[in-house]
């Protein structure tokens, strides 16, 4: 039902691509250059891969660049050739293959490219790395496969690639990707590829214009001492920031892929909103606002809730929202330790999609190695009508924003996998309902909503209506709580939250509830937000 994945459209203020407006000269060639055994290089393959002349390599040797970059003025890049890859369109880049044979390997680590065109015209520069030094690798169409007629093949030796992907041992799948701005992704425990990462964000959600910095060099390594299964270098450039990253990645079958993440950040101009660790999701519908969603598909989204434990080590579950205009939430807090995107919902019959399987979309979550310090994590909202929009981002935002000269570091893991790596005895939320409010058979009140959120866990399961569970609701000022009362739900161990909340006249109600007995919380917190006036068509 969507595009495929690297023709998704990023929805913010402004609509663009998933990708900058930057692009990157292809830098020359050395002369020199060595072979790079290809996969499967028994069978007949179409050429040769080249390597370029050794340089010298190191993490800390990236980071010098990107810091004397930072020193310096902006230079935009220049696209090489543009006149061919405006030819090379959605139809004629769909056409263009890569060709298994031509794989190739860092330790045992298969990768392949991705071909430029005219959605993906700012090469990357690609190198693989053995020991302290790194070798480029020789963008030659003879990667491809790709018809006689294809404009790409009017692109000459040394174009470049628009980005690379890490395959299974068997080259028939991919698990992890980097195409298009600093964006990359993995596919999770269950292979199924959904939301994305970046390296940073920039004033996103502004009523200023959003800057994406890209990734313009990548060397992959493969650790001799086995300690992770490949290692990623990115340098990053852009009009107010440059940056030099260090991904450790492990890839794990069933269980998903751990990212440790060393970023450095040099900034050339100060930046209003900073965001570390930035998620990109999309989110139409759910069961909570399942009347908004014309569609017959039960439930559309990669991910339906930000789950957050602040510094104090209270757990929060916040359903996503697709509002009638754009919405920022801020959840401060001091050395956060951890917050996510998470699909929890992982049944197949609330989704009943058999061709993009949302029920098995990855859930992030990102785990800081240090402390953050004082902040917040924002959530940005985006209003969508489709599911081929990203429509959801979150980050941490530092409570200093950067200026001119600013050199930043934060280290953290990324965790790809079914839920977040968190063990808690607090019960947690699995649904949020919005309805009408008021009692059925009887005349609806005016202006009043029913809410019921379904909470499950250890910490609940066996307790009975008799036990003392206690239901704690707090509302803003303006907003009436009607009724308010707590059951477990027959033939399951869950237990219902169920209340109703009057807000004439109020646009955004934000709402904070959870479970307690005997004055200690059962259940995690659940914050929700609502824009009564979404639901005014529906009564």
């Amino acid at each position: 039902m969507r595009l495929p994945a690297p023709f998704r459209q990023t929805v913010r203020l402004l609509p663009l691509l998933r990708l900058s407006a930057l692009a990157l000269l292809a830098l020359p060639l050395a002369a020199a250059a060595e072979t790079l055994t290809p996969v499967a290089a028994e069978s007949a393959a179409p050429f040769t891969p080249a390597l370029a002349a050794p340089q010298p390599f190191s993490f800390e040797l990236l980071a010098a660049r990107a810091q004397a970059m930072a020193a310096a003025p902006y230079q935009p890049p220049q696209v090489a050739q543009p006149e061919v890859l405006e030819r090379i369109d959605y139809d004629a880049h769909w056409r263009i293959r890569f060709h298994p044979e031509a794989t190739v390997t860092v330790g045992d680590v298969p990768v392949q490219f991705f071909h430029l065109g005219t959605y993906f015209r700012n090469p990357v520069k690609m190198s693989v790395v053995e020991g302290d030094q790194s070798r480029e690798v020789v963008y030659d169409p003879r990667f491809f496969d790709m018809p006689e007629d294809s404009p790409a093949r009017a692109l000459t030796r040394g174009a470049g690639f628009a980005g690379f992907r890490l395959m299974r041992p068997d080259l028939k799948t991919d698990w992890i990707s980097f195409l298009g701005g600093a964006y990359f992704r993995t596919d999770g425990a269950l292979h199924q590829y959904g939301l994305s990462a970046r390296g940073v964000a920039l004033n996103t959600g502004m009523s200023i214009p959003e800057e994406f910095p890209r990734f313009t060099e990548f060397y992959i390594e493969h650790p001799a001492d086995g300690s992770v299964d490949v290692v990623i270098h990115a340098l990053m450039d852009g009009p107010s920031v440059t940056g030099a990253y260090r991904m450790k990645i492990v890839n794990t079958e069933g269980k998903g892929q751990v990212m440790e993440i060393s970023s450095r950040l040099f900034f050339r101009a100060p930046v209003e909103r900073l965001g570390i660790g930035p998620l990109t999701s999309m989110y139409w519908y759910s069961e909570t606002n399942r009347v908004l969603g014309f569609d017959w598909r039960p439930e559309v989204h990669d991910t339906d809730g930000l789950m957050m434990v602040m510094g104090n080590g209270e757990q929060i579950w916040r359903p996503l929202n697709n509002p009638p205009r754009v919405v920022t939430s801020s959840f401060y807090g001091q050395d956060i330790k951890g917050f996510g995107l998470i699909q929890r919902d992982r049944n197949y019959a609330n989704y009943e999609d058999d061709g993009v399987f949302y029920d098995k979309r990855p859930a992030v979550w990102i785990e800081p190695l240090s402390g953050w310090g004082k902040g917040a994590v924002q959530l940005v909202e985006i209003p969508t009508n489709d599911e081929i929009y990203d429509n959801i981002v979150a980050f941490w935002n530092p409570a200093e924003q950067p200026q001119a000269g600013s050199a930043l570091q934060f280290d953290y893991r990324l965790h790809w996998g079914i839920d977040a790596p968190v063990e808690s005895p607090l019960a947690r939320t699995v649904a949020t309902r919005i309805g009408a409010g008021g009692v059925p058979g009887h005349p609806r009140p005016a202006g009043q909503l029913k809410l019921v959120v379904d909470f499950e866990g250890a910490a609940v399961k066996g307790l009975g209506q008799q036990d003392g569970v206690t239901p704690e609701i707090t509302l803003p000022e303006g907003v009436k709580l009607v009724q308010a009362y707590a059951l477990p739900v027959v033939g399951t161990d869950r237990w219902r939250l169920i209340f109703d909340i009057a807000a004439p006249g109020v646009e955004t109600v934000d709402i904070r509830a959870y479970l307690s007995r005997n004055g200690t919380p059962l259940t995690e917190t659940w914050l929700g937000q609502v824009q009564p006036a979404q639901y005014d068509r529906a009564r």
